[in-house]
C-alpha cells in the first residue's frame, strides 16, 4: 500500500480508531516511525474544530509497533481556544503504549512581529539517478517507498568520522494530490540517524523522542523534492542529539526537527 492509501483510510476520521499497517512499512521489527507519526497527525487534523495549521508536533517512541497486528490511535483535545488547539494522541497495541504525541495547531493572525527566514541550504540540485537503493534484508523495508538522494555524509556502518547528513527526499509513489505536512513529517524521519555512519559494523539505532516545528502551511507539487540537512550536536554514552532543517525545492525553509537517538554499536 502507498503512503496516501494508508493515510486516506476513513477509519482515521474518528477517535479512537483501529488500524493495521503492512510489513512493507517496517524498519526492523517495528513500524517506520514517520508513518506512525503521520497517522497520528492525520487523526489529530480530523478532530480540529476548524481550519488550523499544525505548528509543532512532539513524538515519543515508547515501544515497538508491530505490522500485521491491530493497533488503536486515540486522540484527545486538551484545549481548544479562539486561535490555538492542543491535542494528545496515543498509539496502543495489545494494551501496551507504543507512541505518545502532542500536537499544536493554530490559526494565522495579523502581527507586527516579522523576522524573515535567513536559513539557506547548501545542497546541489536533486539527482534522481543517485538514489539509495533498496536491498531486501539489508535496508529497512520502508525504503522501497522512499527516494533518498544522499549528498552530504556517508552510508550507515561505514566507520565514517562524519556526523552530518544531507540530501533530497520524496516518495517513489507521488501523492495523489499535493505534498502536505503529513508527507513532510513522514519523509523527515526516513533518513538514518546521523550517528549510524560512524558505526563500523551493522548496529541498531532507535529514535527516543522527536520534536518538529512547521514554519508555514505546506502545499507543494506532488512530485516535489524536499531538502534535508542534519547535524549532530552531541553524542556520548549511547545517545545522540541531532537537529535537522527541511527545505522546499526552491530553497524555502519548511520545518525544523530535533531528535534524541539511542545507538547500540558495542
Amino acid at each position: 500500500m502507498t503512503f496516501d492509501e494508508l493515510l486516506s483510510n476513513p477509519t482515521l476520521l474518528k477517535t479512537p480508531c483501529e488500524l493495521v499497517f503492512p510489513q512493507s512499512w517496517c524498519q526492523g521489527r517495528t513500524a517506520f516511525g514517520g508513518l506512525s507519526a503521520a497517522m497520528m497527525l492525520q487523526n489529530m487534523k480530523h478532530q480540529l474544530p476548524d481550519n488550523r495549521r499544525v505548528l509543532s508536533m512532539s513524538v515519543n517512541f515508547v515501544g515497538p509497533l508491530f505490522s500485521e497486528h491491530p493497533f488503536i490511535i486515540e486522540t484527545q483535545i486538551l484545549r481548544s481556544g479562539k486561535n490555538a488547539t492542543q491535542m494528545l494522541s496515543t498509539i496502543k497495541q495489545g494494551e501496551k503504549v507504543c507512541l505518545v504525541a502532542q500536537g499544536c495547531f493554530a490559526k494565522e493572525r495579523e502581527s507586527k512581529a516579522i523576522v524573515p527566514i535567513t536559513q539557506n541550504h547548501q545542497l546541489s540540485p536533486a539527482n534522481s539517478e543517485r538514489i539509495l537503493p533498496y536491498q531486501k534484508n539489508v535496508m529497512p523495508e520502508f525504503f522501497q517507498h522512499v527516494a533518498l538522494n544522499l549528498q552530504d555524509g556517508d552510508m550507515p556502518f561505514s566507520g565514517s568520522n562524519n556526523s552530518t547528513l544531507g540530501g533530497w527526499m520524496k516518495f517513489k509513489q507521488a501523492p495523489t494530490d499535493t505534498l502536505q505536512d503529513v508527507h513532510l513529517l513522514a519523509l523527515a524521519d526516513a533518513w538514518p540517524p546521523t550517528l549510524l555512519q560512524m558505526a563500523d559494523t551493522p548496529s541498531p539505532a532507535s529514535s527516543m523522542s522527536w520534536y518538529i516545528e512547521f514554519v508555514e502551511d505546506i502545499t507543494l507539487s506532488n512530485n516535489a523534492w524536499l531538502g534535508f540537512e542534519a547535524h549532530t550536536h552531541h553524542s556520548a554514552n549511547g545517545y545522540g542529539l541531532e537537529d535537522a532543517k527541511i527545505y522546499a525545492d526552491d530553497g524555502r525553509l519548511l520545518a525544523l526537527s530535533r531528535q534524541t537517538v539511542a545507538i547500540f554499536d558495542m
